[in-house]
């Protein structure tokens, strides 16, 4: 078959692949984002009708990582064993009912039981995308197609803000608080796509019947090609291990740690960072609209940076300034206590939070052979994911003892610094010869 042939049949391969599966993924896990974080808004009403002080929010607010860590890796082992459209719609379906139940929370005890629940019945369906995305791209797409998929999380909070923020005025209708519409709304959405998930999602190309045979059989022969090149000994740190080997790998625990800073800065922001900008004495309104800037931005870089990844064939440069962008701009909000300067520096932290998703886990997959895979990513983004909970709760702690938000930042910037020394020190080191670029 002719060269130019080949390449025809990959870009129409590849661009009906894209188009069938990542929007529905995308909206997902905008929804999955959207009822993970709302309680950041929440909050500006619940806090005070069910007497939670910031430490309790920050407690409860981490809580969710708790269970979502624990339960990440068998999630994902799983995944593997009922095929991946039962699975991720059981996960969508299951997080939806939990959602709504947060409505119903009435003290602080409720309010962590609920949140610990959630974050059990999410755990999964990130890493579970993941690893859904190596089924159908070879390696050489893989940065700017999870750029794309993850740009959904921006995405969420830049128009969750303002819808969450206009939720919370329907207070008193049918004698709910606002903040209780909120939660009831915005789950809705999470339980008719896990059902829509059944009809939609192939569990690989080999039950994709919208390919033609002749795009198939390329496709499996490609990928087929990327796993056999992940070999023993060829600087890679985890081959086919089991699944103690994999969780006790040094690389996958490294990598684990360089995702905590990006990880635990994103989660902390957009579940804090409402309460952040109100305190400047905004209404719900101009908070919501304010909250959605950086997200925004965020939205736009995110796919850029994927893109000159993959352009230039190079991850660890790609994953690493975005880091130390991260650590610098945090670092920074000791030095105002103004709100438009405020602003800027959270434009700067979320946007780096973003940017560094793609690259990352694009070099995190390439480290992994398909034997590693399911277990070696649920296992960084679950150790990578403690970084949200010490965050969002040290940052409840620090605010109740000092009063201070920038203060509470600075685990965060020591996090996403260590995380940037590591991926230049380690991941330059192990990081795998690139497969050519094509178009």
């Amino acid at each position: 078959m002719a060269q130019a042939e080949i390449g025809a049949i990959e870009r129409a391969t590849l661009r009906t692949v894209t188009w069938r599966i990542l929007p529905f993924l995308m909206l997902a896990y905008f929804v999955a984002f959207v009822d993970r974080v709302n309680a950041g808004f929440a909050a500006l009403q619940m806090n005070q009708d069910i007497g939670l002080s910031p430490a309790q929010f920050g407690l409860g607010g981490g809580l969710f990582y708790v269970s979502y860590v624990l339960c990440e890796v068998p999630s994902n082992v799983a995944m593997e064993r009922f095929g991946a459209r039962i699975w991720l719609a059981r996960i969508m379906i299951t997080w939806g009912l939990v959602s709504a139940g947060m409505a119903f929370v009435v003290g602080p005890v409720s309010f962590y039981a609920v949140r610990l629940l959630l974050g059990a019945a999410e755990a999964g369906f990130f890493p579970g995308v993941i690893l859904y995305l190596t089924y159908w791209y070879p390696r050489a797409y893989r940065g700017r197609i999870v750029a794309i998929f993850m740009v959904a999380i921006p995405i969420s909070s830049f128009l969750g803000s303002p819808l969450s923020a206009w939720l919370l005025g329907t207070n008193g209708m049918l004698g709910f608080r606002g903040w209780q519409w909120l939660f009831l709304i915005e789950a809705v959405p999470a339980v008719l796509l896990g059902i829509l998930a059944f009809v939609l999602l192939p569990d690989g190309p080999a039950r994709a019947s919208w390919l033609t045979p002749q795009q198939r059989a390329w496709l499996t022969e490609r990928l087929a090609d990327d796993r056999a090149s992940v070999v023993e000994g060829a600087g890679r740190p985890a081959g086919h291990l089991s699944l103690r080997q994999v969780m006790t790998n040094r690389y996958v625990l490294a990598a684990s740690l360089i995702y905590a800073g990006a990880s635990g800065a994103s989660q902390c922001l957009s579940l804090w960072q409402p309460q952040i900008i109100k305190s400047f004495g905004l209404t719900n309104l101009e908070t919501g609209l304010l909250n959605a800037i950086p997200f925004g931005i965020a939205s736009v870089l995110m796919i850029v940076w994927g893109r000159s990844s993959d352009r230039r064939r190079e991850r660890v440069w790609h994953t690493a300034l975005p880091l130390g962008l991260l650590a610098a701009s945090l670092a920074a909000s000791l030095l105002t206590s103004q709100l438009w300067p405020t602003i800027l520096i959270l434009c700067l932290a979320i946007t780096a939070t973003y940017t560094v998703k793609g690259p990352f886990w694009a070099l995190s997959t390439e480290w992994l052979s398909a034997g590693a895979a399911a277990a070696g990513i649920a296992q960084i983004n679950a150790i990578g994911n403690i970084g949200g909970f010490l965050g969002t709760y040290l940052l409840g702690i620090i605010k109740d003892a000092t009063g201070s938000y920038p203060l509470g930042l600075m685990p965060l910037v020591i996090l996403s610094a260590i995380g940037c020394a590591l991926v230049l020190g380690l991941g330059k080191a192990k990081s795998p010869a690139p497969a050519p670029a094509r178009a």
